[in-house]
């Protein structure tokens, strides 16, 4: 019988016969789940709201990897994901932002994931089974010591990560990772691991959801703040954006209108003229 102290009753959700409980917090997670008709948004948004609070308390060991991976791209290296399933594909999503959002060229960061990219869209059998294709996919792109490798696996111990992972130390190669489980082979492998414990998923080994989150969370903040370290961010805006249509096009002209204190007609004239809100900031300081 579960302890009283541990029952939860929230308003909102449905009433429930006496002596049932509808989920019970057992060290941050949920264990002994009853999800009932209608509860199931209460119960998952719940659990989510607990994701960033696990994020804040790896934030020095997130701090600790981007401070080594801005070392290396500083030097013209560049930063790998390598996952496989919702780990992989969360990685190419990240990788695939920055060129459009920083205007940095399109293999500074880069994705990768077990099966190729086909398995982006459909699962492909067994392909993250291997330890040697991890690595096999890396050198496909040439990968050196000046380049950097994050392995990312909620589970800390999918062979086509963990053997990339290795390999990547025998060749010198930075290496981090983002994990949801303790002391995982991937996490005892990479130099700089980044361990998010966010406990047990709704839908039991579900992690696409929690552990999910916490991976596209914190790929924000490594990549976000490799991007403002960098300078391809002034005060908060994105002045190395790439002009792929015309929302991006008119955001560009606000933050001329903003910087410059110009007219709209104006903005528009000096971006036309220079394809970029970085030049147009630039030209208009010479003139």
């Amino acid at each position: 019988m579960l302890e009283e102290n541990l029952r939860i009753n929230e308003p909102g959700l449905n009433v429930l016969p006496p002596g049932v409980e509808r989920y019970v917090i057992n060290g941050g997670g949920l264990t002994g789940v009853q999800i009932f008709p209608d509860d199931e948004i209460e119960i998952i948004n719940n659990e989510d709201k607990s994701v960033a609070y696990s994020v804040e308390k790896v934030l020095p060991k997130i701090d600790q990897l981007i401070k080594q991976i801005l070392k290396n791209l500083v030097k013209g290296g560049r930063l790998f994901y390598i996952g496989a399933g919702t780990s992989g594909r969360l990685g190419i999503v990240d990788a695939s932002e920055c060129p459009p959002t920083f205007g940095v060229k399109d293999n500074m960061v880069i994705g990768l994931i077990a099966g190729g990219d086909k398995a982006i869209r459909k699962s492909k059998e067994f392909a993250e089974d291997s330890f040697d294709l991890g690595w096999e996919d890396l050198k496909k792109h040439k990968i050196n010591s000046k380049d950097s490798v994050i392995g990312i696996a909620a589970s800390g111990s999918t062979p086509y990560v963990v053997g990339a992972i290795k390999k990547c130390n025998e060749e010198n190669i930075l290496t981090g990772c983002i994990t949801s489980n303790k002391r995982s082979p991937l996490a005892k492998n990479a130099k700089f691991p980044i361990e998010v414990v966010v406990g047990p998923e709704v839908i039991t080994g579900s992690t696409r959801m929690k552990a999910g989150t916490a991976q596209k969370l914190i790929l924000n903040i490594i990549s976000t703040t490799l991007m403002i370290k960098m300078g391809r961010i002034k005060g908060n805006k994105m002045i190395d954006m790439q002009l792929t249509n015309n929302k991006l096009i008119n955001r560009a002209e606000n933050i001329l209108i903003d910087e410059l204190k110009i007219s709209h007609s104006q903005a528009s004239k000096l971006l036309s003229s220079t394809g970029s809100v970085r030049k147009s900031i630039e030209k208009n300081k010479l003139i």
